[in-house]
């Protein structure tokens, strides 16, 4: 018996350690909250950046007063512009890098993309260069087939932008269309 006393007697001896260094806990976390700030402000600067290196994109044409009746109509989602042919070279310049709520809307005219918060703009007929479904453009990867991304020229630069439908069966009749309009007009170089 005299062990488990002389155990008994050693433990009620022992102190715990301390459970909190509140000044140790609130400084990591002082200095985690100032390197997320830092590195936020470190992605906003380079968002800048890339935004001064593609100033030279010209103004985004506006539509036309009279565009003619609607072909098509689609609401969805914007995801984003992109050098052609790069998915992952966004173009962020006058608010091309902006995801949103987009209503498009293609006629005779050109496609006309409307975008609550966002900068509106308009694709005229001869900026078309083609549309496809793809899987995904920077930022933003689907399922095969989930994006609908069309081609056209802003400037001398090719653009890809790609699209969302809420209802994804759209997509084909919107490929189909615009490319019958791309078709029909031979002499543009592409």
């Amino acid at each position: 018996m005299t062990p488990l006393i002389a155990i008994a007697a050693e433990a009620a001896d022992q102190k715990s350690a301390e459970v909190t260094d509140w000044a140790g806990r609130l400084g990591w976390v002082a200095g985690l909250l100032l390197f997320i700030a830092f590195v936020y402000w470190l992605m906003r600067q380079g968002w800048k950046w890339r935004g001064s290196l593609q100033s030279d994109l010209p103004e985004l044409p506006t539509a036309p007063e009279a565009a003619g009746p609607a072909r098509l109509t689609l609401s969805g989602r914007y995801h984003g512009s992109t050098t052609a042919g790069q998915w992952l070279d966004r173009i962020v310049a006058h608010g091309l890098g902006t995801r949103s709520r987009v209503e498009l809307t293609l006629t005779d005219a050109g496609l006309a993309v409307v975008r609550p918060g966002a900068n509106d703009f308009f694709v005229p007929a001869e900026a078309l260069r083609e549309a496809r479904l793809d899987k995904g453009i920077a930022g933003k990867v689907l399922a095969e087939g989930g994006l609908l991304i069309v081609t056209w020229t802003h400037g001398d630069k090719l653009l890809d932008s790609g699209f969302r439908s809420d209802r994804a069966a759209e997509h084909t009749a919107w490929v189909e269309a615009i490319n019958s309009m791309t078709t029909t007009t031979e002499g543009i170089a592409r």
